[in-house]
C-alpha cells in the first residue's frame, strides 16, 4: 500500500500544479493519515483552477490525462470538494481498510 499511496500522492501533487493556481504565499497542502482501520486518506489542496477535477478520457497517444484514472483504480474511495467555485479546492483519495461486502 506504500507504493500505492505515494502514486497517489504524486498524482495529486502533479494535477495541482499543473492545472491549479496556488494557495496564499505560493502553497499547495498536502496531508495524509491513518485510521484504527486501516485505512489511508491522502488530500492535496490548492488554489483551484478554471475547472473542477475530473476523470480524461484521452487518446492512446496523448501525454497526459490519466492521472485521476490511475487514482481511480487504485483507491476503494476518491472525490473532490470544493466549497465555493472558482476557489481552494480538494482533491482526496482513500487506500487500503477494509472492503466493502
Amino acid at each position: 500500500m506504500i507504493d500505492d499511496a505515494a502514486l497517489v500522492l504524486s498524482e495529486l501533487l502533479s494535477n495541482s500544479c499543473r492545472h491549479a493556481r496556488a494557495l496564499a504565499h505560493q502553497e499547495v497542502h498536502a496531508s495524509w493519515e491513518q485510521n484504527d482501520q486501516g485505512e489511508v486518506r491522502i488530500s492535496v489542496t490548492d488554489g483551484g483552477g478554471p475547472t473542477l477535477p475530473a476523470p480524461a478520457t484521452p487518446s492512446v497517444t496523448a501525454r497526459g490525462g490519466r492521472g485521476l484514472a490511475i487514482i481511480r483504480s487504485l483507491a476503494r474511495d476518491w472525490g473532490v470538494r470544493a466549497e465555493s467555485f472558482p476557489g481552494p479546492v480538494t482533491v482526496w483519495a482513500v487506500l487500503g481498510g477494509e472492503q466493502p461486502a
